[in-house]
C-alpha cells in the first residue's frame, strides 16, 4: 500500500492523492516523500500531462511530518538530519520549478494544491511550493505552521517561503506564534490563494489555463524585493531589530527554536533563495539536535497525544458520559458544566438555591457571548449549548446520570452530605467524582456507599482554559471508575493524568514547594525582582510571588494551617508562614483584593511590588548568584516530582512531565521535571541537590531513586526504554 497515488484524467490533468493507509490524518514519511517524488517525475516527464493537482483522500489535507521519522533521522546524527531535510527541499523545489527552463522560466507545468480541510506543518509547506493553493469552504479547517509550539520550526521550506511571500512582519505570527487560521482568514493573510466550494475542480480548471507567468514565484523572478525590506534596508533594519528584541523578550533565551528561526530568516533574507533553503535546513538541524526539541516533542506531542488516547486506561467497556450531574454551581462547577455542554453532554447543575444554580449557568452565557463577539460561535450554537444545562436545586434531577462531579466547598462535612444525597438518587452503577485540590480521596470516599465507584477529578481553574485534568484513585477506587473518568476527560477535550491518593496529589505537591521557596527567599532578604526574573529566565510563565498572588494568599494560609495540623512537629514551612500570615493579617490576599506581594490598579493590573515589602523584609546587601536561585526554584519542584514517583503517587513519568507543563507551566522548553533532570543527568542532579541540602536544609535531599539512577548511569526516559514506566 502506498501513501500517494496518481490518476491521469481525460482532461490531461494528473491528480496526485495523498491518503496514508490506517491513519485518520495524513503524515509525511521519507518513504511517502520518495513516492511523491517519483510521481512528480512521472507527471513532469509525460508529455500528455498538462498540469498536476495535489490533494488528499481524507477530509483533511495533512497534519505534518511523521515524528517517528524525525526521531529516526536524529539517531543518525546531525548529518542524517540535514540530508533528510535537504531531500524534502529538493522535492519541494522540484514542484516549485515544475520542469521550467532555469534561464527563461518557461515550459513548466502548472501544479496546484487542493485542500479539503486542515493543513498543518508540512501539510502547508508542500502547498506553499505549488503555484496556487485552493482550500475548501470549511470553517472548521485550520491552516498554519504550528511547529514552534513543540520546540522546532518549519524546516521544509515553510520558513523561507512564507517570509519571502509575506515579509518578516507578515510572517511573524504564523512562524513565531504558530498561529492557525480558518481558510477565509488564511486567504486574507496571504497564506493561500482561493477559498471555494470545490477546490479540486477549481484547481483542475486553473492548471489547464495557467500560463508560464503564473508559475514563476516572485522570488524566482528578476528584480524581486522582499516585502517590508531586507535586513539592511531602512525599513527592514527596523523590522529585524524589533523582531530580535521581541523574541528575546518573550522567550528570555530559553527556547532555542525561536532564536534559530529568527536566525534562519535573517541570514536567509540576504542570500539567493536556494542558499536560503540550505541555511534553513542547517538551523533546523541545529534545533532538532538540541535536547530541548527532543523533550518538547516528546512531552507536548507524543506523550500528550498518547495520554489523550488512553495510554493508561484500564480495560473496561466504553464509558462515554451521556448525562452529567454537577453538585455546586460556583466557578469550578460552572466551568465544568460549560465544557461538558460544549462537548454535547446533558448537564444537571445543582446548587443550594435556584439563584445560585442559574448564576452558574449564566457563566456559560457569558463565555458564549464573548465567543460570538469574536466570531468564534453563533447564536444557534449558544442556544444548543445552553439547552443542555439544567440549573436546579432538586437532587431528583440527577436520576439517569451516569457520572456525578461534586464541586462544593473544600469542607469534608459538606462534601459528605452532598455525596449521600446524590447517591440516594443516581443509578447503582453511576460513578461519583469529587473535584478537590487537597482533600484525600480515600477519606472523602468513606461517605460513599460505593467506594469502588468513587474517584477524584481535579480540574484546574479556569476550567474552560486549562488543559489538564488530574484523576486521583482512592484506596478502593475500581478500574471502571478510572475508565469513566478518562473517557469523560477525553470527551471534554482535555488531557488527563492518573495519580494515586496522597496529600496534595501530584500537581499541588510540586507547585506548593515552588511558591514556598520563592516566599522563603523573600524572608531571607533576596530581592523579589531577582526571584521573579530568575524563574522566568528558566521558562516559568509566572514567578512564585506572582503565582501566589494569582491563586490567593488566603488559600495559602488555609493550606498551611491544615498541613501544620496534619504534620505537627514535622511541619517544615514556618518561615513561609511568617510571610504569608503577615500579608494576610494586613488584608493583602493577592490580586483578588488588589493587594498582595504586588500592588494593583483598580482594573486589577499589576503595578509593581508592594512598596511595604522592603520594609517588612529588607533586601540583603549581598544577593545570591542567579544560578543558585534558579536551582532552588527548579529543584523544589523537580525533587518533589521524583519523590511522587518513588512513593507510587505518580505511576508514569509521561504523566509527570505532561502534567507539570499543562498544570502549572513547568519550563515547557525542558519537557517537564523528568525531562529536565535527564538533561542535567542524574549524577549532576544529585550533586546539585546535595549542595542545596547542605546549604538550605533537607527539603533538597536527593531522593533514593535519583541516587540509585546516578550510581547506575540511568536516565528517566532511558528506563522507560528498558521497559519501565515508573520506578
Amino acid at each position: 500500500m502506498t501513501d500517494f497515488t496518481m490518476d491521469k484524467g481525460a482532461d490531461d490533468v494528473a491528480i496526485i492523492t495523498w491518503d496514508v493507509p490506517g491513519k485518520s490524518m495524513n503524515v509525511l514519511s521519507l518513504d511517502g516523500a520518495a513516492e511523491l517524488n517519483a510521481l512528480i517525475d512521472e507527471a513532469l516527464a509525460d508529455v500528455a500531462v498538462k498540469g498536476i493537482v495535489i490533494t488528499s483522500g481524507k477530509k483533511d489535507f495533512a497534519a505534518g511530518m511523521d515524528l517517528n521519522v524525525i526521531a529516526g533521522m536524529k539517531q543518525g546524527g546531525a548529518q542524517a538530519v540535514f540530508d533528510g531535510v535537504m531531500t524534502l527541499h529538493h522535492l519541494l523545489r522540484k514542484i516549485e520549478l515544475a520542469g521550467m527552463d532555469p534561464k527563461t522560466k518557461k515550459g513548466g507545468k502548472p501544479i496546484a494544491a487542493a485542500l479539503p480541510g486542515t493543513a498543518l506543518g508540512i501539510g502547508l509547506e508542500l502547498p506553499l511550493a505549488t503555484h496556487r493553493i485552493f482550500a475548501a469552504e470549511n470553517p472548521k479547517a485550520r491552516i498554519g505552521l504550528p511547529e514552534i509550539m513543540v520546540g522546532i520550526f518549519p524546516g521544509a521550506g515553510g520558513t523561507t517561503r512564507l517570509v519571502r511571500k509575506l515579509g518578516a512582519m507578515g510572517a511573524a505570527p504564523f512562524l513565531l506564534e504558530g498561529k492557525l487560521s480558518d481558510p477565509a482568514k488564511a486567504k486574507s493573510a496571504g497564506l493561500i490563494d482561493e477559498v471555494i466550494a470545490d477546490p479540486l475542480q477549481a484547481a483542475r480548471e486553473w492548471v489547464l489555463k495557467a500560463g508560464d507567468a503564473d508559475l514563476v514565484k516572485p522570488w524566482d523572478a528578476k528584480g524581486y524585493k522582499m516585502p517590508g525590506g531586507e535586513p539592511y534596508s531602512p525599513s527592514g533594519f527596523m523590522t529585524f531589530v524589533g523582531a530580535s528584541a521581541m523574541v528575546h523578550g518573550k522567550t528570555l533565551g530559553v527556547y532555542p527554536a525561536a532564536k534559530a528561526l529568527l536566525s534562519a530568516v535573517y541570514e536567509g533574507a540576504m542570500v539567493p533563495f536556494d542558499t536560503a533553503l540550505k541555511i534553513e535546513a542547517r538551523w533546523f538541524t541545529n534545533v532538532l539536535m538540541n535536547p530541548s526539541s527532543t523533550a518538547m516533542i516528546r512531552s507536548l506531542f507524543i506523550n500528550k497525544e498518547a495520554l489523550e488516547k488512553g495510554a493508561n486506561r484500564p480495560e473496561a467497556p466504553d464509558q462515554m458520559v451521556r448525562k452529567l450531574g454537577i453538585l455546586g454551581a460556583g466557578m469550578m462547577g460552572a466551568g465544568i458544566a460549560h465544557v461538558s455542554a460544549m462537548a454535547g453532554i446533558e448537564v444537571v447543575l445543582i446548587d443550594s438555591t435556584q439563584e445560585a444554580a442559574e448564576r452558574g449557568k449564566s457563566y456559560s452565557t457569558g463565555l458564549l457571548d464573548k465567543a460570538i463577539s469574536r466570531r468564534k460561535s453563533t447564536e444557534e450554537k449558544k442556544a444548543e449549548v445552553l439547552a443542555r444545562i439544567t440549573p436546579t436545586t432538586d437532587y431528583a434531577a440527577l436520576q439517569g446520570c451516569d457520572l456525578v462531579v461534586e464541586a462544593v466547598f473544600e469542607d469534608p462535612a459538606v462534601k459528605a452530605e452532598v455525596t449521600k444525597r446524590a447517591e440516594a438518587v443516581i443509578p447503582q452503577d453511576a460513578i461519583f467524582a469529587t473535584n478537590t485540590s487537597t482533600l484525600p480521596i480515600s477519606e472523602l470516599a468513606k461517605a460513599s456507599a460505593r467506594p469502588d465507584q468513587f474517584i477524584g477529578i481535579h480540574f484546574f481553574s479556569p476550567v474552560d482554559k486549562m488543559l489538564l485534568v488530574e484523576i486521583i484513585k482512592g484506596r478502593e477506587t475500581g478500574s471502571r471508575a478510572v475508565a469513566k473518568a478518562l473517557d469523560f476527560v477525553r470527551q471534554i477535550r482535555k488531557t488527563p493524568i492518573v495519580v494515586n491518593d496522597a496529600r496534595f496529589f501530584y500537581a499541588n505537591r510540586c507547585i506548593i514547594p515552588y511558591i514556598n521557596e520563592g516566599i522563603r527567599m523573600v524572608a531571607e532578604g533576596v530581592s523579589p525582582t531577582l526571584i521573579e526574573n530568575a524563574a522566568k529566565m528558566m521558562g516559568m510563565p509566572l514567578g512564585p510571588l506572582q503565582l501566589v498572588d494569582e491563586t490567593s494568599i488566603d488559600l495559602g494560609v488555609k493550606i498551611a494551617k491544615a498541613t501544620r495540623a496534619a504534620m505537627g512537629e514535622a511541619y517544615p514551612d514556618g518561615a513561609v508562614d511568617h510571610v504569608i500570615f503577615r500579608l494576610a493579617d494586613q488584608g493583602r490576599l493577592g490580586r483578588k483584593t488588589k493587594a498582595g506581594f504586588y500592588d494593583y490598579d483598580e482594573a486589577g493590573k499589576r503595578q509593581g511590588f508592594w512598596s511595604g515589602l522592603a520594609a517588612e523584609w529588607p533586601e540583603a546587601d549581598t544577593q545570591p548568584e542567579l544560578t543558585e536561585i534558579q536551582h532552588r526554584l527548579m529543584f523544589a519542584q523537580s525533587l518533589e516530582a521524583v519523590r511522587a514517583l518513588q512513593e507510587g503517587v505518580l505511576e508514569d513519568i509521561r504523566e509527570g512531565d505532561v502534567g507539570a507543563i499543562l498544570g502549572w507551566g513547568f519550563a515547557p522548553w525542558s519537557g517537564g521535571p523528568f525531562g529536565w533532570l535527564d538533561m542535567l543527568g542524574a549524577p549532576r542532579a544529585v550533586e546539585i541537590a546535595e549542595d542545596l541540602a547542605a546549604k538550605f536544609g533537607p527539603r533538597f535531599a536527593a531522593p533514593q531513586l535519583l541516587k540509585d539512577m546516578a550510581a547506575k548511569g540511568e536516565s528517566f526516559y532511558g528506563r522507560i526504554g528498558a521497559g519501565n514506566k515508573a520506578a
